[in-house]
């Protein structure tokens, strides 16, 4: 079910012994896991508490926050942690966030993209360190979702067996030596990226929701930008942006192949994610973001690279039954 945006009874105590005795917390947002944030203000002085309770961990957020800040990015630092009970209070990156702000002034979103995709050239020059990898068995089994979870959704039975071996036949040039492995945040995307005040270039580009990172294939994250499930990035700009990617990292055809197998990926996963979250957890809100995703996989799977895997869609999930949630 839903969570309430209600602070645990112990967060005052948790705040007081941090420093921050008596200040008031307000309800900031929930996201797609179980954690919550609010915002804490005190004399002027403001931070935000992450609630992430058992079976979060908040550990990982930690590691990978640090090794952002090693890499010169903009991570929040960690004010206090009750890791027990999963509370952490954190630098507070304001409300200026990307997708909010590109939609309100068009004119900007270039630039803002231009920087967002820099900052994952200057990321991944700083190497994955002792991030687990992200490997086949993960690939595959995020790539199930969509026949375990949306396809029941919707009432239709699929060749699951016949839907990973197309995956498997497609993925596996992608499945990368740790040597060549880099920093893979998995949800960089508008949502999670903050504009902070008096900065510019990659130094103003605050970032959020990184604890599931990995060491993977440098096209990933490009793709999370890029086909973005909550906002429409126009075509010319995805366009751009590539182009700008690739241009600064000596990017080939082979990895234009690797962007649309992953972006068909990682769409297919986005799909099985949201109708989990509406039929386990309670949130239907996510199924209004499922036309936008069904357009980037069907377009990804337009890549020759992703034939074996556009004909399964073709034979058991066809054009016209998709249509029930777009």
């Amino acid at each position: 079910m839903a969570a309430t945006m209600i602070a645990p009874p112990h967060a005052a105590d948790f705040l007081a012994t941090a420093g921050w005795p008596g200040a008031a917390i307000l309800p900031l947002a929930g996201d797609a896991s179980f954690r919550r944030y609010f915002r804490v203000r005190d004399a002027g002085r403001a931070a935000v508490l992450m609630d992430a309770p058992p079976p979060e961990d908040p550990r990982p957020f930690i590691a990978v926050g640090e090794q952002l800040l090693a890499a010169g990015l903009a991570a929040p630092r960690v004010l206090a942690a009750d890791l027990e009970r999963g509370l952490l209070l954190l630098d507070d990156f304001g409300d200026a966030q990307m997708k909010g702000v590109v939609e309100a002034d068009p004119a900007a979103e270039e630039a803002i993209y231009a920087d967002a995709v820099d900052l994952l050239v200057h990321l991944q020059r700083h190497g994955a360190g002792a991030l687990p990898p992200y490997d086949r068995d993960v690939l595959l089994r995020e790539a199930r979702l969509l026949p375990e979870w949306y396809a029941p959704m919707t009432g239709q039975a699929v060749d699951a067996a016949g839907y990973d071996a197309a995956w498997d036949a497609v993925l596996e040039p992608l499945y990368q030596p740790a040597a060549r492995a880099v920093v893979v945040l998995r949800d960089y995307h508008s949502e999670n990226i903050m504009l902070l005040d008096g900065r510019s270039g990659i130094d103003r580009l605050g970032l959020l929701d990184y604890q599931d990172a990995l060491a993977g294939h440098p096209a990933y994250d490009l793709v999370s930008l890029l086909q973005d499930a909550r906002r429409d990035v126009p075509d010319a700009l995805e366009a751009a942006m590539l182009a700008r990617f690739r241009s600064a990292t000596a990017g080939d055809e082979a990895f234009d192949a690797a962007y649309h197998l992953l972006g068909a990926q990682r769409n297919a996963k986005i799909i099985g994610i949201f109708a989990r979250l509406a039929v386990r957890d309670g949130k239907p809100r996510y199924l209004e973001l499922l036309p936008r995703v069904w357009r980037y996989l069907e377009r990804d799977l337009n890549h020759p690279a992703l034939k074996p895997v556009a004909d399964w869609f073709a034979l058991n999930l066809p054009a016209d039954r998709r249509e029930g949630h777009r």
